[in-house]
């Protein structure tokens, strides 16, 4: 067999963009033959997919899946919205998120995961998608939660297939409370985050950091009125309120109903119940969120 080098694999890789590790499995299978290297690389949708890997990939799908006492959230970017209503995009799509929920939540963990019924792995099957569909698509993030007692709710807003859509949602309840009434009150929870998108669970969660730069915001806009230094303090500490009430999903009023504060809202489901309701944990994902688009 002839030396695989450095400078052979580096040669392969400049001609058809594939990754290091494939340009060396590609020389390997073809005894360091270049030209043959290129046609194994095409034959396994290797090259074709590294060439569409530098387009930007924005639309797609997030998906939910839940099963037990786990759930998880996946986005699968497309190129372009069209791809989305693809039938084999979304069967893996929808696979992906199933095999999410019994994996860790780690996302390369999840890409080397067996795909069912192809004897190839997550990342491989991706790799195969885009050489049928054409065009580039990225297996972008993974988040799983899960529950020693409760259940996890989730909700899909502008669903294009069960359990699919542009944003996904997954909400985590620790209760020994019944089943369907927290499943009925968690997928409320999930509606209210999809609108609301909280960043935080409640005030011990927002950061050190978030917080004092917040502060010090309102200390220079209420030293603009302010007398006094101490009344500066007082009317920071008020508007702090008005902080957590827009960032803290406890605090947030409740969409459902328009008054109510989330944290009212669950406490009196939990008296209601007769045992504590905690939320543990949620997850938000909106397509292509973060993404720079081109202009």
């Amino acid at each position: 067999m002839a030396e695989v080098t450095a400078a052979l694999v580096k040669t392969l890789r400049d001609k058809t963009s594939a990754g290091m590790m494939d340009c060396k499995r590609a020389l390997s299978e073809s005894d360091g033959d270049l030209e043959a290297a290129v046609d194994w690389l095409r034959t396994k949708g290797l090259a074709a997919a590294a060439k569409k890997s530098g387009r930007v990939a924005a639309e797609g799908l997030v998906a939910v899946a839940t099963r037990g006492l786990a759930g998880a959230a996946v986005e699968v970017n497309s190129e372009t919205d069209f791809v989305a209503r693809n039938e084999l995009f979304q069967a893996f799509v929808r696979t992906t998120a199933a095999l999410a929920v019994g994996a860790t939540g780690d996302l390369e963990a999840l890409k080397e995961a067996p795909y069912p019924g192809t004897g190839r792995t997550v990342g491989s099957e991706l790799t195969e998608l885009i050489a049928r569909i054409g065009e580039n698509l990225v297996l972008r993030r993974v988040a799983r939660l899960e529950v020693a007692r409760g259940v996890i709710a989730s909700y899909v807003h502008n669903a294009l297939g069960p359990g699919m859509g542009k944003i996904g949602v997954l909400v985590a309840l620790e209760s020994e409370a019944p089943d369907d009434m927290l499943a009925a009150l968690g997928r409320q929870l999930a509606m209210h985050v999809a609108f609301a998108n909280p960043p935080y669970i409640d005030i011990t969660s927002v950061p050190p950091a978030a917080l004092e730069r917040e502060r010090a915001v309102l200390r220079e806009q209420a030293r603009a009125t302010a007398k006094s230094e101490a009344i500066a303090e007082r009317m920071v500490e008020g508007r702090l309120r008005k902080f957590y009430e827009e960032v803290v999903l406890l605090e947030q009023v409740f969409v459902i109903d328009g008054e109510s504060r989330v944290g009212k809202v669950i406490e009196a489901a939990a008296k209601e119940a007769g045992t504590p309701i905690r939320v543990a944990g949620f997850v938000y994902f909106k397509l292509g969120e973060g993404i720079e688009r081109p202009q």
